[in-house]
């Protein structure tokens, strides 16, 4: 257990100086959609040391060009994850601690109270993360661009939060003698792997939002 934890923190640590380096370069280099600037700092506490390297290959062009780059499709869906990960990963950070601390529960389980905490937080942050690029877009209707946030983020969301969820389920219950709590690296360390995971299992619907032209490819 002593190893997990150490190893634990190696990630969470380098997480963080990922994140705060991507943060550092948006802010000397703004994204042209102002939300992305929010977004691919908070992808970077999960992708430790990679996700510098996604950053400088899919996000970064775009803010020395000023404007969204040509990429290959599967490169353009990739970026439209980490649009709607960076708000799913915000409410699920923000939730777990919450739900610990006020000890919410479904059926007697803390775990399915998480579930349920963090998806509601992340929802709200990806229609958040959603609204706001529509709307500086254009669209002046606040109740049109709730509908279209809906429409772009729900299928999305449901399909990250299906592999972050199961994969936690899995490591908790199986993987883990007890359920770590929220205060220990371990816990966040398995959330880590729980949002790659999440992104991966979010792939194939944006692939799916783009190419039927509900969601834009970034």
């Amino acid at each position: 257990m002593d190893v997990l934890i150490t190893i634990s923190w190696i990630f969470i640590i380098l997480g963080l100086l990922t994140g705060l380096a991507i943060l550092i370069d948006v802010i000397r280099h703004p994204q042209p959609m102002s939300v992305m600037n929010v977004t691919w700092p908070i992808n970077g506490l999960y992708t430790p040391v990679f996700g510098w390297w996604i950053y400088k290959k899919l996000g970064q062009p775009d803010a020395l060009a000023g404007g969204h780059t040509d990429k290959p499709q599967w490169q353009s869906v990739a970026v439209s994850v980490t649009h709607c990960s960076g708000g799913c990963v915000l409410g699920d950070s923000i939730a777990a601690p919450i739900v610990s601390a006020i000890g919410f529960t479904v059926f007697g389980m803390l775990l399915l109270g998480h579930f349920v905490g963090e998806f509601i937080a992340a929802y709200m942050f990806g229609i958040l993360f959603q609204i706001l690029p529509i709307m500086s877009m254009g669209e002046n209707n606040l109740f049109k661009a709730l509908v279209a946030a809906i429409k772009a983020d729900t299928l999305s969301l449901i399909s990250f939060e299906i592999g972050m969820f199961g994969w936690i389920a899995f490591s908790f219950l199986v993987l883990m003698p007890q359920e770590p709590d929220v205060a220990s690296p371990v816990f966040w360390f398995l959330m880590q792997i729980a949002m790659i995971i999440g992104v991966l299992t979010a792939y194939p619907a944006n692939w799916y939002l783009v190419k039927a032209g509900i969601k834009h490819g970034m």
